[in-house]
């Protein structure tokens, strides 16, 4: 089953439902993607059920053709959690940072990541404004979708578990500024401003009963992704060259915490040229993101998501931290007490 979100050309009211075929059927009942979410895999597949029958009888009420919609985000997401989970990406783009290549031992210890935005999410189609730049990058990943399912809280789930939560996948781009990322990082939190000003989700979502075709017997998807700029590619990779299967990140995520329906888990940027960064990192000179470039990520069983790259958008000037002195008396006036 794929799952979309659109607008009809020349409207902004939003349907969600089913893609069958090249046409888009809206859920009975006026029912949304993220109740979908929250009912659950089974729930949905009685739900398709009843749209193919309607659809076979001829009773469908309307059914939009791709041509005619602008596709939305897929999903709203409840959160964001982008792993890097991925060796040859984490060796690249540490190269591009500090100048030497590495992978560090605690890398290997647990799956890491970080929480972005959900607020300025980008469909496929649409121009991403970014931040005063210079290091423009783009970043190629798969995504989960996490559903619900029935008597589990979400929380500190084994793999097993964690796997029945992942609804569905669906294609990211995670956009990243790297002038504005590097400078963050050396404070030791982060990344803040150097990401979160646009990251792509789409074009919709495919559930995970379609893809276990793709599953190797470690669990781990054998999907290839792929990324190009302006029509040339600059990277591939497999999805099942990740250093976790994807329900092994969705299992970390949930220690000590909780995944809800909605929540969006990135794999992290593939190997092999998933991002500018990466080649950077390797020596190799290519040249980073401009305003009008196109970026197209794909993966097979999903499909594609095409940006373009938009104009710098200048923020406001924020003054440096005032230096303050360091004494022993704290507050102001008040004498040391004897």
């Amino acid at each position: 089953m794929r799952i979309a979100r659109w607008n009809r050309h020349g409207s902004t009211e939003v349907h969600e439902g089913f893609v069958i075929d090249d046409r888009l059927h809206p859920f009975p009942d006026g029912r949304t993607v993220a109740q979908v979410l929250t009912e659950g895999l089974p729930s949905a597949h009685e739900l398709y059920a009843r749209v193919q029958k309607s659809n076979e009888s001829g009773s469908v009420t309307r059914a939009d053709a791709l041509s005619v919609v602008t596709l939305l985000p897929p999903v709203v997401p409840a959160s964001i959690r982008d792993f890097v989970a991925f060796e040859e990406h984490v060796e690249g783009v540490s190269g591009s940072v500090d100048g030497k290549s590495e992978v560090v031992p605690e890398w290997y210890e647990a799956p890491t990541f970080y929480f972005t935005n959900p607020h300025t999410v980008r469909a496929t189609g649409e121009a991403v404004p970014i931040p005063d730049t210079h290091r423009m990058d783009m970043e190629a990943e798969l995504a989960a979708v996490i559903g619900g399912v029935p008597d589990s809280s979400g929380e500190n789930l084994n793999a097993e578990a964690a796997a029945q939560h992942i609804f569905g996948y669906t294609v990211m781009n995670d956009w990243s500024a790297r002038d504005l990322q590097s400078r963050e990082m050396k404070v030791r939190l982060g990344p803040c401003k150097g990401k979160d000003f646009g990251l792509t989700l789409g074009p919709w979502i495919v559930t995970a009963d379609e893809l276990t075709g793709f599953e190797d017997d470690e669990g781990f998807l054998e999907l290839r992704g792929k990324a190009r700029i302006n029509g040339t590619l600059v990277g591939e990779d497999l999805m099942s060259n990740m250093g976790w299967p994807m329900p092994e990140l969705v299992a970390y995520a949930s220690r000590n915490s909780r995944i809800v329906p909605g929540d969006v888990l990135g794999s992290g940027t593939f190997g092999n040229g998933g991002c500018l960064g990466e080649l950077w990192g390797l020596g190799r000179e290519v040249p980073a993101l401009e305003p009008g470039d196109e970026v197209r990520i794909s993966f097979e069983g999903i499909g594609e998501i095409v940006n373009v790259v938009g104009d710098r958008v200048p923020a406001p000037e924020l003054p440096r931290a005032r230096p303050r002195p360091r004494s022993r008396q704290r507050r102001a006036g008040k004498s040391d007490e004897r």
